[in-house]
């Protein structure tokens, strides 16, 4: 197990690094406070090759291994959570057609996905369908030659900006998560009405909606791999999904961090700097400490992946654990920053609010529990 980035991975980050720096930290807060979508900044990223970046160079993409995704995610997300799950998001999608979709769906969708042509949106979650994503309620019917799809999706990321989108409908609804397929579709079909932005707590900025599919008919060449399949399908995407949102926790964790030394250095009370404080050293101890070890567990899930050996617990425990010490890093720096964390002055307000997500998403922190007991209880009961 190597525990350091290797020439090309280091300077990935500090291409990123800079990047973050100088084009997304400058507008990071203004367009969390507007909601504003962060186009130009997506732009840039495709341009860079960052959507494509770890995707088959035969149809565009960058061919890098999984590593060097979680590092850029990582850096990205310190500046920006917002285009960070944008970047997500879209991975999501592109990981689903790379996987399992056919070489004429992947020439058609995933190649301008990973070129920078379009972004893709991965549509699995409903109003009543969020944890327990076998019980999706979208159906997908057979009509003649092809599907009928109806249904409403709910928390799509990237979903009305999306020029591909990867859809989970029950194809069997007698069978449960059994009964589940999976669809690709262009963003513009006829019966796919987009809604607005939603209102959100953080990542204000990147685009949140419902779908409503209503009377919307899709080829047979629509599906992805065998019919019924799609929720073994989903469960491998979200898998490596989990460890993308680990790399945004601990980059989130990061940013607190780093806002919180910078403050504890400048600020003064009782006549010295209040980073001679002992308890305030404490916290920051406490918040390295469990930031390194949430990277650790992040890497080992991502170079599993890379090794192509299981990395199901793995990534689930990276995702639990930097989630909640993301969380966790966010609480003492507003902490630190006692009145003034508490207003939209210094940063870390918005970090506690990114930072929240983390444990929600691609799975809750109960979801995750769940899985690493079970893994465990399973190998228990086969030996």
């Amino acid at each position: 197990m190597e525990f350091e980035l290797n020439d090309e991975q280091q300077q990935l980050q500090e291409r990123i690094r800079d990047f973050a720096d100088r084009e997304l930290a400058p507008g990071a807060s203004q367009r969390d406070a507007t909601a504003e979508f962060p186009a130009h900044a997506v732009k840039r990223l495709q341009e860079m090759g960052l959507f494509g970046l770890i995707f088959p160079a035969r149809y565009g993409g960058g061919g890098k291994d999984f590593v060097s995704y979680i590092t850029a995610v990582e850096e990205l997300a310190r500046v920006d959570a917002s285009v960070t799950i944008t970047l997500l998001a879209h991975t999501l999608c592109a990981t689903h057609l790379d996987l399992f979709a056919s070489h004429e769906q992947k020439e058609r969708y995933l190649a301008p996905l990973v070129t920078g042509e379009t972004i893709g949106a991965w549509a699995l979650s409903e109003p009543e369908a969020g944890s327990d994503a076998g019980g999706i309620g979208t159906t997908a019917l057979r009509d003649g030659e092809g599907w009928l799809l109806n249904g409403r999706k709910h928390f799509i990321s990237n979903g009305s900006r999306a020029g591909v989108l990867v859809v989970m409908a029950k194809s069997d609804p007698s069978r449960g998560a059994k009964g589940i397929s999976a669809f690709v579709l262009p963003g513009g079909v006829k019966g796919l009405e987009k809604g607005k932005n939603l209102e959100k707590l953080g990542y204000r900025s990147s685009d949140t909606v419902a779908l409503l599919l209503k009377g919307l008919r899709l080829p047979a060449e629509a599906l992805i791999g065998g019919e019924n399949e799609g929720f073994t399908q989903a469960m491998q995407v979200l898998a490596a999904g989990r460890i993308g949102m680990a790399a945004m926790a601990v980059g989130i964790g990061r940013a607190c961090l780093e806002q919180s030394i910078d403050y504890l250095q400048k600020r003064s009370a009782f006549g010295i700097k209040i980073a001679e404080f002992e308890a305030l050293q404490w916290m920051v101890a406490d918040m390295a400490t469990e930031l390194d070890a949430a990277r650790l567990l992040t890497l080992r899930a991502a170079r599993r992946k890379d090794c192509g050996v299981p990395f199901g617990r793995e990534a689930s425990m990276a995702k639990l654990y930097a989630s909640e010490a993301a969380m966790r890093a966010a609480l003492k720096a507003v902490q630190m920053h006692g009145g003034h964390g508490y207003t939209k002055a210094f940063p870390v307000e918005r970090y506690f609010r990114e930072a929240k997500l983390c444990e929600i998403g691609e799975g809750t922190s109960e979801v995750q529990r769940l899985v690493i007991a079970r893994s465990y209880l399973k190998e228990v009961i086969k030996s």
